[in-house]
């Protein structure tokens, strides 16, 4: 039976709503077979003050400028993006997350659409009573650490194919296969290293380590998805008076690191007990992954005054 709140989702498309099933588009659309689908996913908070949505203007920007990188003429400006935004969480309650998403709807026979028209979708929902319920019958439970698999086989987004700042559906299709395979190994999530050889992100996720030295580093932006939960995970550190040093990282340095955790939306921070299944640090998850971890929550609840900025407040009807 499909679940009753998947049915009384609205979606914001094109400037209307319409119910969650009734948002489609052609077998034959340019996105979904040549997959030119832009996207971007924040996640939707419970405060005091009500639903939060998480740096909501930062993950717009970054959602307009996949559009301008891969060649998207959308019509919506930030301003009018981030007021649907509101206006599509006001209308879904319960909204745990909302994915914008920015695509070609027409049937192409090219890999360059003749109809240029851009459509514009915002979907708020929760992903776990939504989706992963109905699909698994049960809810999903979230890890409090992972055993992370380094990928041997496949290389980080290319710049010279597709920039790896543009959030595009067609760059997570190598992501996908990798991650199928650590899992079928019996890990839960994948990093992988770039051209270069150096340490480079996840599928969903950008790196942190703490290294042997005690300090704290992320592979540099230019060579990751700018992931706006690394970027406030960045900011929390210098609040905290812990110095991040974006460099290269070679991925020999896994083994001797004290620390090991991931970022993202949907992850939070979260800490790999082990890579390739040798035990990270004395403890897991480790000092500084708990206090980054403490600080977020705290700041995603509306409860830090510092970073209260980062939400914007979704006032009821």
């Amino acid at each position: 039976m499909q679940n009753q709140a998947v049915v009384d989702r609205k979606i914001w498309l094109d400037g209307a709503f319409v119910p969650w099933q009734d948002a489609t588009v052609h077998v034959l659309s340019h996105s979904l077979q040549r997959g030119s689908l832009v996207f971007d996913y924040t996640g939707v908070h419970e405060t005091a003050r009500g639903p939060g949505i998480f740096r909501l203007g930062v993950h717009v920007a970054r959602l307009l400028n996949s559009c301008e990188l891969m060649g998207l003429p959308i019509a919506y400006g930030q301003a009018e993006i981030e007021a649907a935004i509101v206006e599509t969480v006001r209308a879904n309650p319960g909204a745990r997350a909302v994915k914008a998403s920015a695509y070609y709807p027409s049937v192409e026979v090219d890999v360059v659409p003749i109809d240029d028209r851009v459509s514009m979708a915002i979907a708020a929902y929760d992903p776990n009573k939504d989706i992963l319920e109905r699909l698994r019958g049960q809810p999903r439970k979230r890890a409090s650490t992972v055993r992370l698999w380094l990928e041997k086989k496949t290389r980080q987004r290319r710049d010279d194919i597709v920039s790896p700042q543009a959030k595009v559906s067609a760059n997570y299709a190598a992501s996908m296969m990798a991650k199928s395979r650590a899992l079928k190994a019996g890990f839960d999530e994948v990093v992988f290293v770039n051209e270069d050889d150096q340490l480079a992100e996840g599928p969903t996720t950008n790196l942190f380590l703490v290294d042997s030295s005690g300090r704290l580093r992320t592979p540099p932006e230019k060579r990751v998805l700018k992931g706006v939960t690394r970027l406030s995970v960045i900011e929390l550190a210098a609040a905290e008076g812990i110095p991040v040093d974006e460099s290269d990282i070679a991925p020999h340095e896994l083994t001797t690191a004290r620390e090991v955790f991931l970022t993202g939306t949907t992850a939070g921070v979260l800490p790999a007990e082990s890579v390739d299944g040798r035990p990270v640090g004395e403890v897991c998850p480790g000092p500084i992954a708990t206090r980054l971890g403490d600080r977020l929550r705290l700041a995603t609840r509306g409860e830090d005054p510092e970073f209260e900025h980062w939400l914007t407040y979704v006032p009821a009807e």
